[in-house]
């Protein structure tokens, strides 16, 4: 069976994350029974990353099997016209080698969470942003970070309700940027652990709002205690930004 990989768009707000489940829609229904309109019996899409209700995404990655071969352009057209009017797009999809998996092949993952530091109430960007009316401190969350970087115990910013096997993980980036009144944290690694983006930024809010020093925040990675996290920044300002993998080998 011909495997196709699939780079995704979607708005989050009104699905109940990426993964099929019974307690509403998923971006992962959404695909496969737009697939199985297409002809395709019992389609099974599989993400690179398993993204929670409310959150977006601007690069997913997932591939696919399907029982015939389509050119890639004419796959994406397919399946954006099955989706319709669904707040989710195909923006490209190829023919890929059996090997690859949209999980297990990624060598890294950028989450993008986007803040807007302003007092009037959001319109344009309401349900894709977290407002926040009080001024940041930039600097100072940009230094409290610093102590994030690298490889940790993150058993702090790590849902009580995660499934991984280990709380180490090597955090590759995280830079905090500001434009104007809008905010961006910028994220990297080759894997998250379940909420850890939203659960260090919003401790790392509690920075820049100046109730945390960078010691406290720093403090908090060593306790390895989920008691000692800040606010669990809002599922509406995080997206899946990019999903990296190996340069294909040339003959």
């Amino acid at each position: 069976m011909p495997r196709y990989k699939l780079t995704i768009e979607y708005d989050g707000t009104d699905f109940a994350g990426w993964q099929r489940q019974g307690n509403g829609p998923s971006i992962q229904q959404s695909l496969e029974e737009a697939l199985a309109r297409l002809g395709q019996e019992q389609p099974l899409v599989a993400g690179a990353g398993r993204t929670d209700a409310g959150v977006h995404a601007l690069a997913q990655v997932a591939h696919v099997d399907l029982d015939r071969e389509w050119a890639g352009w004419r796959l994406k057209e397919a399946i954006n016209g099955q989706l319709a009017p669904a707040p989710i797009a195909v923006l490209d999809a190829e023919a890929v080698g059996d090997h690859f998996d949209a999980r297990r092949s990624a060598i890294m993952r950028w989450y993008v969470y986007r803040v807007v530091n302003r007092r009037a109430p959001l319109t344009l960007e309401r349900d894709r942003a977290w407002r926040l009316k009080r001024e940041l401190d930039v600097e100072a969350m940009a230094e409290a970070a610093k102590a994030l970087i690298g490889r940790h115990d993150f058993t702090t910013f790590r849902d009580v309700q995660c499934q991984a096997n280990s709380p180490v993980r090597t955090l590759s980036r995280l830079d905090i940027a500001r434009e104007g009144e809008r905010v961006a944290f910028s994220v990297a690694a080759r894997s998250f652990l379940h909420r850890q983006v939203r659960s260090m930024v919003g401790s790392l809010i509690e920075v820049g709002l100046g109730r945390w020093s960078p010691a406290d925040l720093k403090a908090a990675l060593e306790a390895a205690d989920r008691s000692r996290c800040g606010h669990v920044a809002p599922a509406c300002g995080l997206y899946l930004a990019r999903i990296d993998y190996p340069a294909a080998k040339r003959g």
